[in-house]
């Protein structure tokens, strides 16, 4: 698979993952504080992403990142924390086919927000399936 396709075998696999994480996440807050639970979560993450930095010798572009790209990779981090927080506690306190089909409706909302902010095309192919997915969405729950 040449390069303008490599995205897709991590997508795929990043849904592979995140399918994991839902079921061994369900299985790992019982009886233990969801904010516990999630920075455990944390500093494995952590040691693996800074491993592979290491293991890449990329450590170095740390340093030539810009403040736009600094600012904008800390506020996805924000985001990416309070997500993680707000998922493992509706896990701890619901049923994971339930919360897990409502977290993915961010789908929906990436949709809308890449054509506002990012400038993506809105097509109909896409319209449709964000449709289809909000229904399912709605459906599930």
């Amino acid at each position: 698979m040449n390069d303008d396709k490599s995205w897709l075998i991590f997508a795929v696999l990043s849904a592979f993952f995140a399918a994991l994480t839902t079921i061994f996440a369900k299985v790992g807050i019982e009886g233990v504080n969801s904010n516990l639970a999630t920075a455990i979560r944390t500093v494995v993450i952590l040691v693996i992403a800074w491993g592979l930095v290491y293991a890449e010798g990329t450590f170095g572009g740390l340093f030539e990142l810009n403040s736009k790209t600094l600012l904008f990779l800390v506020l996805s981090g924000m985001a990416t924390g309070l997500s993680w927080l707000c998922y493992f506690r509706a896990l701890q306190l619901g049923p994971a086919s339930l919360v897990a089909p409502i977290d993915k409706s961010s789908l929906v909302l990436i949709a809308l927000l890449s054509v506002m902010f990012l400038r993506e095309p809105l097509t109909l192919k896409m319209v449709v399936g964000t449709g289809l997915i909000l229904i399912g969405t709605l459906v599930l729950i």
